[in-house]
């Protein structure tokens, strides 16, 4: 009788004990990992047969790992490829496969000018210490000029130091349309006629705040709102010196007559007596239009 008893309490231990498995919160393994790893140790449960399930737990196919390792390239597209490849080392095609339009006859192009090449030199020159968004007039930005007297000052001035390649003999003050005006006007006057040689512009002024010629109660002067430039003598490379005062001979005269093409004002030897000795450039907002003697 006392056998029995303990036979019927070990299996109502068994109950229980699977009773407890069914309700436990921990989460079944992961199938994938248990694939994944087939070496992992796993410990055993004993687990009464009463408790197991009666279904059967498949792993399908899409949950196993995929390979990292590229699929191979299409038959159909290699040829493809080794067929372009074919078509594009053929003589006398592109790598596009189409035939070449005609060639180009380079001997039948006639060569630039002097003056095309000088231009495209300068047109490849750096922006460094460029102003007025030139490359060829080189110098800097400098503050607003203001000033007591009315009239005169600058809004947006800069420092010029060379116009085309050709130095001046001081910085200039002015604003941006006179140096841009005589930047042109060397480039395509001055220069040409000295054949390449002008390598300096004797500057005689810029910048000032003074009366037009100066004299008493007259109006402001061009120079006193950076407009205007007056040019002494021209210096080439040989280191000849033409001066406006003892120079001024046909080719001085050409190059002053050309300037009226480029300034609003042109005053120079024979035009009113205050411009013997040098050239006067200004870019006046004239009503009248230019003014050139």
């Amino acid at each position: 009788m006392r056998g029995l008893l303990l036979a019927v309490s070990i299996v109502l231990a068994q109950g229980a004990s699977a009773q407890e498995l069914d309700r436990s919160p921990r989460p079944l393994a992961n199938p994938r990992q248990m694939v994944a790893a087939p070496e992992a140790v796993v410990a055993p449960v004993v687990v009464a047969e009463a408790a197991m399930p009666a279904e059967t737990v498949t792993i399908p196919e899409n949950a196993l790992p995929r390979s990292l390792r590229p699929l191979p390239r299409p038959g159909a597209l290699a040829e493809r490829i080794a067929g372009l490849k074919a078509t594009s080392n053929a003589p006398g095609l592109d790598l596009s496969g189409q035939e070449p339009q005609d060639d180009v006859d380079l001997a039948a192009i006639p060569p630039p000018t002097k003056k095309e090449e000088r231009r495209k030199r300068r047109e490849r020159a750096s922006m460094k210490g460029a102003v007025c968004g030139v490359p060829a007039i080189k110098g800097e930005e400098i503050a607003r000029i203001r000033s007591n007297v009315g009239g005169c000052g600058i809004e947006d001035p800069v420092m010029v130091t060379s116009v085309s390649g050709v130095r001046l003999s001081q910085a200039a003050t002015v604003d941006c349309s006179i140096a841009k005006a005589l930047n042109s006007w060397v480039d395509e006057v001055a220069q040409p006629a000295f054949d390449g040689r002008l390598v300096e512009l004797q500057i005689a002024a810029h910048y000032i705040c003074r009366s037009r010629n100066n004299v008493r109660g007259a109006k402001i002067s061009e120079h006193g709102k950076g407009r205007a430039v007056d040019i002494s003598a021209f210096i080439l490379s040989n280191g000849k010196v033409l001066t406006v005062s003892q120079d001024y001979n046909r080719l001085l005269r050409r190059i002053y007559k050309a300037g009226c093409n480029y300034f609003m004002t042109t005053l120079g030897p024979g035009s009113d007596g205050y411009h013997e000795d040098h050239f006067h450039f200004d870019t006046s907002a004239r009503k009248g239009g230019r003014y050139c003697r």
